[in-house]
């Protein structure tokens, strides 16, 4: 007989590439996850990871078991919903995946009312980029997940998920003191050509929305610095080496040395729940979706300044 904890271990480490990160997501150590990998691989007398330089690789009958595990978990699931609608109130474990912005300046809010209004809900956040967490949801590795996409690049949603509309994020153009921009009421997105950019690293959704913008209003543009989190591009454009597109949600005050410029049209980011089909009636994600619904206009109503 196979073991569901077992097997849920095995698929975490699919989906997450290594035993550490599978470990961080289902809350257990490393050593714990490689037991249970261990003691699976004696039950079925076959080797399922395999050393490959300081990660590991799924063998071919390791992948057969995480589709047969994926199915599994996905009936678990639905059971687990039914008993929930039962008891007509949310509770158990609740993963949420958000990219770092909501993390900072959205989650804490809804996480703190989600525990005053339902104790038997245990919620637990990670903060994780929405090209990784749509696909962790879908694969059964999260249970909710707050993404963004951008008006011109929008979020593509897997078949089997489901999405409510949070809000829209506004978004900044953001230049040092001095700067020819500043003070101006408004700027034109064919304007910005010839400006030194400060953002995030390609890949990153906020970095693709720059190069798609700029290159629409006749712009190649000149990055010339790189950062993963938006304090750090505020920092940088405060000590006057370039300008940053940043925005609202999670931004944090501005620094000194930092004028905020709207641009015209204004670039708006759209915040999404997503969670699975199989798991649309679950209270909780019920619940989470209507916190999040009614904690956005509060958070979009006092951006930072």
């Amino acid at each position: 007989m196979l073991d569901l904890q077992r097997l849920r271990a095995l698929h975490a480490v699919s989906v997450h590439g290594t035993v550490g990160a599978a470990a961080l997501a289902l809350g257990y150590t490393p050593s714990a996850v490689s037991q249970q990998i261990a003691k699976l691989e004696r039950e079925t007398r076959t080797v399922l990871l395999e050393r490959e330089g300081r990660g590991v690789r799924l063998t071919d009958e390791a992948r057969q078991l995480v589709s047969a595990a994926q199915e599994l978990l996905a009936i678990v699931e639905r059971a687990e919903t039914e008993l929930e609608e039962r008891r007509g109130r949310p509770s158990g474990r609740l993963t949420v995946a958000a990219f770092a912005s909501a993390a900072r300046g959205l989650m804490p809010g809804v996480l703190a009312e989600l525990g005053r209004r339902h104790p038997a809900l245990d919620a637990r956040l990670s903060e994780v980029d929405p090209h990784l967490s749509v696909d962790l949801v879908a694969k059964g590795a999260v249970d909710l997940v707050v993404a963004h996409d951008w008006d011109i690049a929008p979020l593509p949603a897997p078949p089997g998920l489901e999405q409510a509309v949070i809000g829209n994020d506004l978004c900044d153009l953001l230049v040092p003191e001095g700067h020819p921009f500043a003070g101006r009421a408004a700027v034109r997105r064919e304007e910005l050509g010839g400006e030194r950019w400060i953002c995030q690293p390609p890949g990153r959704v906020c970095h693709d929305w720059l190069l798609r913008t700029l290159r629409a209003a006749g712009h190649e543009p000149d990055i010339v610095h790189q950062a993963d989190e938006n304090p750090t591009l505020v920092a940088l454009v405060a000590a006057g080496l370039g300008v940053a597109l940043i925005p609202r949600l999670g931004r944090g005050p501005l620094p000194a040395g930092v004028v905020e410029v709207p641009l015209d049209p204004m670039p708006v980011r759209r915040l999404y729940a997503l969670w699975r089909t199989g798991a649309a009636r679950r209270p909780a994600i019920v619940e989470t979706v209507r916190v999040l619904g009614e904690q956005w206009p509060e958070v979009a109503a006092h951006p930072p300044r």
